[in-house]
């Protein structure tokens, strides 16, 4: 399949990764490690986003080093087993794809690594997540503790430079190539969405929608950038239902939120849909979210901030959920009763890509602008979103093919 991304993509990313640096050291980034499903079958694998966007390698635990110009790969151990059932590494795949020519297998390059580590007194890498983030409530790839550890284990004292804030400020503004590819991954699910508004009608549930959805992807080259919400009435207030296994009700409204995935890169993009003829109510709260989606879009431009365009949005929302008789005042803390989650997220190779939410917004910066009145006690949740790009003038509607209609 023809590639968005040649080796010259990523090469020019681990240059402009060095550039960011004050300090010559050397830098070790690690592919993600996979996880166990059940018993002796492992999830579906998903790189580290930072690690792909170096190498566009998506085998893993695989590590790359960058030191005193050179660069290198140390390909992790395989059994003759593990050979056999998953296949075996094509070194010259890894080298086409990444433009690193250098790839040594496990021993020799913890070897070299080990030695350059007693010869410096710090190394720059990504810091490790916590084991379990209680906000998401998850565990998470082991692949960097596993790292560290080893690293420490040829120098106990070594300092170790925190990477993320330089990726965070190559990955905020997206070049040519990754908007190309985000382009792709919407239009995909332009097209999938369109084409299930037409056959609404003949799905019984919301388990078919899902079917649906995955294969017009598949069919088309991409996968899912996530796991779809297909929720019909009430379920659409549980903001990340992805059960998907419920009747529809054709009296109900239905939220879908999906995205296509291509080439690492995820669209993100949530229509409602009326399965007849909507009541008065339902199209009078679906009128309130559209209103707020305008009036946050027309505030995007280069200069302003997330977290600024969210203040200005809540504002406007407390007015909307005010005229619905939701509130009795527009306060913050009444507000996210009803509208519980923020306007916008960056967008790119993590569906909530990174970026720093109170810098100003850049050309070619990608977000999402996806505003939902959720009222639990009437059994209705409405959410759009779409997919924009930051001007130098104001922003880019990229889903604007896709009707916004009930």
């Amino acid at each position: 399949m023809e590639t968005y991304f040649s080796a010259d993509f990523f090469r020019d990313n681990r240059k402009r990764l060095m550039s960011l640096l004050t300090v010559e050291v050397p830098i070790v980034i690690t592919a993600n490690a996979l996880q166990q499903r059940n018993n002796d079958v492992a999830h579906s694998f998903r790189q580290d986003a930072n690690f792909w966007y170096l190498t566009g390698i998506t085998e893993p635990e695989i590590v790359l080093v960058i030191d005193k110009g050179k660069e290198y790969l140390i390909m992790p151990k395989r059994s003759l087993v593990r050979n056999i059932f998953d296949g075996n590494l094509e070194v010259s795949a890894f080298q086409n794809q990444s433009g690193v020519h250098e790839i040594l297998d496990f021993e020799e390059g913890w070897k070299r690594l080990g030695v350059r580590l007693k010869q410096v007194d710090r190394i720059a890498m990504l810091k490790p997540p916590k084991p379990y983030i209680e906000q998401y409530e998850f565990y998470t790839n082991p692949a960097r503790s596993a790292v560290l550890k080893k690293l420490k284990s040829y120098s106990s004292g070594i300092k170790f430079l925190d990477l993320r804030e330089q990726f965070v400020e190559l990955r905020m503004v997206k070049q040519n190539q990754e908007i190309d590819v985000l382009k792709r991954s919407i239009e995909l699910t332009i097209d999938a969405l369109k084409d299930l508004r037409k056959k609404l009608p003949t799905f019984e549930y919301e388990y078919e929608i899902e079917a649906h959805l995955l294969q017009a992807y598949r069919t088309r080259g991409a996968r899912q950038g996530y796991a779809p919400i297909i929720a019909g009435g009430a379920n659409a207030c549980v903001l990340h239902y992805d059960a998907n296994d419920n009747k529809i009700s054709k009296d109900s409204l239905l939220l879908i939120d999906t995205g296509a995935e291509f080439e690492y890169y995820s669209a993100d993009i949530s229509r409602t849909f009326a399965l007849s003829e909507p009541t008065k109510r339902q199209n009078t709260v679906f009128r309130a979210v559209l209103e707020v989606q305008d009036f946050a879009l027309s505030n995007l431009k280069p200069g302003i901030s997330i977290r600024q365009n969210e203040k200005l949005v809540e504002a406007f929302m407390g007015e909307k959920l005010y005229s619905l008789g939701l509130i009795k005042s527009a306060t913050g803390k009444e507000m996210r009763k009803y509208f519980p989650h923020a306007t916008s997220h960056f967008l790119g190779i993590d569906v909530h890509d990174l970026g720093n939410y109170d810098s100003p917004l850049l050309p070619g910066m990608v977000l999402t602008v996806e505003p939902g009145i959720y009222i639990s006690e009437e059994g209705l949740g409405i959410r759009i979103e779409d997919d924009v790009l930051i001007t130098e003038t104001g922003v880019e509607v990229l889903s604007q093919q896709l009707p916004r209609e009930l």
